[in-house]
This record gives structure tokens, sequence and C-alpha cells, in this order.
């Protein structure tokens, strides 16, 4: 891109010479205050993204018990859910050709492992008491016309859109090199649930007036990624999981399936999942908050159907001991035992998940983990 200037057209024609951001706080500022002009829509219909700060200077921690080993210019959130990490550069900071590229593949990975729901929705809250807005308007604002969704389960939505790669990573400097579009595009072709965007932000001064014009790059490997070129976002109702469960062949299945929603119905209660797969969040009520415990997932193809274990917000609302306990009464059964050995390593931190096809064919496996979630919410220790 060439130095030439841009042009406003009043009563005479006034150039504005293109300028550098001073430091790079500045830059950073600007974005945590007018994220407007990340707002470049999706790649299929240029519907905007809405991006909401969630936190300026996010620190990323390696493990659930560590304090931060990385920060994270800013964390945003749109109103799907869909988490956006974006880190910034000056086209005079050089690691903005390689360097930054891995750092932000460093954040990504952490935070899709030790951000959960809790954590998220304390350090959006924070920052909207930094800023002086109510939650209220700041709910407002995220939801819209979503607005009856609860706080809690729209975090969820996020925490469980992290530990699946579904995110959206954003480089934005004054000047994008070439070495970084490319590294963008192939990035993109390679990922298949998290996009990734290189946005230009080039500012011009004139007089008393200032304009940003953002130019992106890497949309066009987005929109090929699927023919919608965007992921849709559904919310699985308990009448959608049925009608999924009445098409699976075995019956073991479909009991299996039932009897865990309908426990969760009646001593917990469940949410809609917004995967593109229909799914439902289990919560149940202990040392009273409300715990994301698990979640059941209905699959395109039935042979995956899972339930999978939420043990990041179990460890994050009830501390490592209770996950250990609780992880050490769930029943040993084929591919969970394995996950569930690996979770110390990870401070209890994680999604393990065992089939249904599994879970039918052991006639105790769903008393086991009902009596296990029973032992969680009654504060037991595991007798194991």
């Amino acid at each position: 891109m060439t130095n030439q200037p841009v042009f406003v057209l009043g009563e005479d024609l006034q150039a504005l010479e293109r300028a550098e951001f001073e430091t790079e706080a500045e830059f950073q500022e600007l974005l945590a205050r007018h994220p407007r002009v990340l707002d470049f829509g999706s790649p299929a219909d240029g519907r905007p993204l809405r991006l909401v700060l969630v936190a300026r200077e996010m620190g990323v921690p390696t493990s659930t018990e560590s304090a931060p080993a990385y920060w994270l210019d800013h964390l945003f959130v749109d109103a799907d859910g869909m988490p956006t990490l974006v880190e910034v550069k000056r086209a005079t900071d050089t690691r903005i050709r390689r360097e930054v590229v891995g750092q932000m593949l460093d954040y990504a990975a952490n935070a899709a492992r030790y951000w959960p729901a809790a954590l998220l929705r304390r350090s959006f809250e924070d920052t909207c008491a930094k800023d002086g807005r109510s939650l209220e308007e700041a709910y407002g604002e995220l939801l819209g016309d979503q607005g009856e969704r609860s706080a809690e389960e729209f975090w969820t939505t996020v925490e469980e859109r992290l530990a699946a790669g579904q995110m959206r990573l954003l480089f934005v400097a004054d000047r994008i090199p070439l070495e970084l579009r490319a590294i963008v595009e192939f990035l993109n072709r390679q990922l298949r649930q998290t996009d990734v965007y290189a946005v230009e932000l080039t500012q011009y001064r004139g007089g008393d007036l200032r304009v940003l014009v953002p130019r992106v790059h890497g949309e066009v490997a987005t929109a090929a990624k699927s023919p919608s070129g965007h992921r849709t976002t559904q919310r699985t109702t308990r009448a959608d999981m049925d009608t999924a469960i009445a098409s699976r062949p075995d019956p073991d299945v479909r009991r299996t399936a039932t009897a865990l929603l309908d426990h969760a119905a009646a001593e917990g209660r469940l949410e809609c999942g917004t995967a593109k797969y229909r799914s439902m969040r289990v919560y149940y009520r202990v040392s009273g908050r409300d715990v994301p415990v698990a979640t059941l997932s209905l699959r395109e193809d039935p042979a995956k159907d899972d339930l999978s274990f939420a043990f990041g917000s179990i460890t994050y609302h009830l501390g490592h001991e209770r996950a250990a306990a609780f992880a050490a009464a769930l029943p040993t059964l084929p591919g969970l035992a394995e996950r569930l050995e690996a979770l110390p390593a990870k401070g209890y931190n994680g999604w393990p998940s065992v089939s249904l096809t599994t879970l039918a064919a052991e006639p105790t496996a769903v008393e086991g983990i009902l009596s296990a979630i029973r032992r969680l919410v009654d504060g037991q220790e595991s007798s194991a």
C-alpha cells in the first residue's frame, strides 16, 4: 500500500496524510474503545460481528494452578458466543512478521484449556465495572434480541466454543506484511474450526480530522471452509434431542440417553446447546451454585454420540479436590478411564468423554455416573 493521501470533500478538498500510531498502547486503547472498526462482517453475508470487549490484557495461564504466563492484548466475543482473540502490533515491531503467529497460537491453545466460563464472565463484568457500564446495558448490547438467554448459558457457550477450537484469531497492525498475510491464508486453509484474519488498520490525519481505514485479509480462505461461509448457530431443545434419540437404532443407546436427560431435568436442569449438532448441557446445584457438569451430544454419525464431562468448570467452581473425587467416583469404562487418568497432569481441566455405545453396553454404567453426580452434589468424597 502506498502513502497516497485520502481526501475529504466538503466546501473545500482536504487531504489527509497517512500517520503512524505513536505507541502500541494508543493502538490498543483505540480497539478497546471502538471495536466496531473490527466489525468487518462474516464472509458469506456481511452480517456485523458485533464484537464486545471481554477484557484487555487477558491473562493466559498454562495450567489451572499457575498465574498467567502470557497476556493477550484483547479478548472479544460476539452475540453467537464466538470468542475473538486479538493481538496488536505496529509495523515498526519486527515481531509482526512471524513471531506474533506462534505467540497467538500459544494463546489460543491455552485459552481453550484454561478459560472456564466463570472466569470469562468475571473478566467481562470486571471490564464493565472499570468502564462504568451497568451490567444490564452491557448484556443488552451483547445478547441483543437473544436476551432470554441467561448470562451463565452464554458464557458456557463461549467456553464450549473455545474447547472445540471454534474461535476467531485477529492480527491487527497498521501495516500487514506479505509474510503474515501468507501465513494467515495458510492457517485458514488448514484449520477447520478456527477463523484467522489479518486486519490492516490505516490511520490518516489532517487538521482536526482523523480517519481509520480497515482492510481485511483472510476472508477468501475463510469463506471456502464451508458452503455457507460461516458456522450457523442452532439452539437444541429437549424435543430436538428426543427426536434424535428416537432415530438411534440401538434401544440400549436410546434408554441411556433418555435416562441421563431425565435425571438432569428432574434433579438439575438442562440448557440448550448451540453446536452444529444436537446437544444439551447438564447443570446441577452444588454448594449453592449451578455447576455445568456434562454435555450430551448427538452427532450426525450416531457412532460418535457421547457424554463429556466439564472438568474445567467443575474445578473452577468447586476446586481440585472435589473434581478429583468426582473423577474417582465415575465408573471405569473403556476410553473414559484413560482420559480420566490423564486429568491430574492437566490440573483437572478438560472434557473427558465416553461414547453412548460404550455406556449402553455396560448395564451399570448409567447408574454409576448418576451415583457419582449425586456424590458431587452432596459433597461426598469417593469411596474408590
